[in-house]
């Protein structure tokens, strides 16, 4: 669905390469976390998947569009939907109903349309209840859903969250993590992650890391988090579970690599005692 090929990027021309050769394909319906450090570069290269930057060098691909042809740029950003890290940035209306309807008449959908796809949207992110409510009376992770229904209204077939769970209490991180699971899972959505709390990568298909505007590793969560060392060096963590993991392993208490979640590390246990 989306191709990466050897992209550069510099803010200016005299600045320096905040990406450096990046190379990335991005199947269809895939689950994919980019995480790294603050400068890493990962957040610039979400901004390239929909064409809010272009490449320096290089060529990013949607679809077969090119982000570089000011003529396939609607279509591309029609495919690609981003929500960022402050939601209150992203609410343009008073009303949850209203704001959610923004994007499909902006793109001349028929009212009986949009209608349809604003109750969808918000059922899809549990958000129903409050079609009526005044945004700024919701709670951060409730706004962040009410973005993400925004995005969905538009029938997009990629969605990108770019550190869209930094602002965000732990119940409303879990909140949104878990409409944006649902997303993927039971709706087949492309979702690309951007974050640097490696938690959030655990019920990932595919963990990318990247440091220094390039990618040092591509590979699954569990294999990933094998290399606690190196996350570390690179000012990264592992989840609390890899780190129980690993301080059972001193005490000669060895779990399989697999185990990343608080259901999964009580399986595992029980059986020793």
């Amino acid at each position: 669905m989306i191709e990466i090929q050897g992209v550069t990027f510099r803010y200016d021309d005299e600045g320096p390469e905040v990406l450096k050769g990046v190379d990335l394909t991005i199947p269809d319906g895939i689950f994919l976390v980019i995480a790294g450090h603050n400068g890493s570069g990962k957040s610039t290269l979400s901004k390239h998947i929909n064409g809010l930057l272009l490449p320096t060098a290089g060529q990013v691909l949607v679809n077969g569009l090119d982000t570089k042809n000011e003529g396939d740029l609607l279509a591309i950003r029609q495919q690609v939907g981003m929500v960022f890290q402050n939601p209150d940035n992203q609410l343009v209306t008073t009303i949850v109903e209203e704001d959610v309807a923004f994007g499909p008449e902006n793109l001349g959908v028929p009212s009986p349309e949009i209608r349809d796809r604003v109750d969808a949207a918000l059922k899809k992110v549990g958000m129903s209840a409050y079609a009526g409510s005044a945004a700024h009376r919701l709670s951060g992770g409730q706004k962040q859903r009410i973005a993400i229904a925004g995005m969905l209204a538009m029938e997009p077939q990629i969605l990108i969250l770019d550190e869209a769970t930094a602002m965000l209490d732990p119940k409303g991180r879990e909140e949104l993590l878990s409409t944006v699971y649902a997303l993927n899972r039971k709706n087949h959505m492309t979702v690309v992650m951007i974050t640097q709390y490696m938690e959030e990568a655990v019920m990932a298909d595919r963990l990318v890391v990247m440091s220094d505007g390039q990618i040092v590793m591509d590979d699954t969560p569990t294999n990933v988090f094998t290399r606690g060392d190196e996350l570390r060096a690179l000012g990264l963590d592992v989840p609390e579970i890899v780190r129980i993991r690993e301080d059972l392993a001193i005490k000669g208490i060895s779990l399989p690599s697999s185990v990343l979640t608080d259901e999964q590390l009580a399986e595992a246990l029980c059986p020793l005692f």
